[in-house]
């Protein structure tokens, strides 16, 4: 996503509920991973990534459901590189395997909701919202994950208080927590 209009927001990008882990994936023993079927009709997985206080590429991710693992999600362009502008890829780079997701629809809509942020100018604080589809990219699994398939609906919330000097959602923030979550079905190859 657009670093804020060219600072950001997930891609991705999103406070609603900020979740913390305890433990890296690497010191999970008896962590399992495995994609399951997915059921005859309706979502499978459910998935959510955040950030709070930065506008960087990285986002600490959990997802649930079919795929039970967690890591993290990183921006990137499809040649693998860090995309720190977050309107490519997001690389779910978890316990068991790695896939990607496309990400760019997303991303045009944060932008374009940031392009109209409409903070509270009593609170220099505002809220932006946006849904979209964004489907895993083909071929892109590795791990557990080799021949995932599907896509997810997301949305993409940004909460911050922006500093008073400014005041909109392209300056200095003192505070934010993007949230991107949403479900969808993934199945193997």
């Amino acid at each position: 996503m657009h670093m804020r209009i060219k600072r950001l927001t997930p891609a991705l990008a999103a406070a609603l509920v900020v979740v913390t882990s305890c433990a890296s994936p690497a010191t999970s023993a008896t962590a399992t991973a495995s994609i399951t079927r997915a059921p005859a009709s309706g979502p499978n997985a459910h998935v959510t990534l955040y950030s709070v206080n930065s506008d960087g590429p990285r986002f600490q991710a959990i997802v649930t459901g079919a795929v039970g693992d967690y890591g993290q999600a990183v921006s990137v362009y499809p040649d693998g590189k860090v995309d720190p502008q977050h309107d490519s890829d997001l690389s779910l780079r978890l316990g068991h395997g790695s896939f990607l997701l496309d990400g760019a629809t997303l991303d045009k809509r944060v932008v374009a909701a940031l392009r109209n942020w409409r903070g509270n100018p009593a609170t220099c604080s505002g809220h932006a919202s946006v849904t979209a589809p964004v489907p895993v990219v083909p071929g892109s699994g590795t791990g557990a994950y080799r021949g995932i398939g599907g896509a997810f609906t997301l949305t993409a919330t940004v909460d911050e208080i922006d500093a008073t000097s400014g005041c909109t959602a392209t300056g200095a923030f003192v505070a934010q927590v993007i949230v991107i979550t949403g479900q969808g079905t993934v199945r193997r190859g």
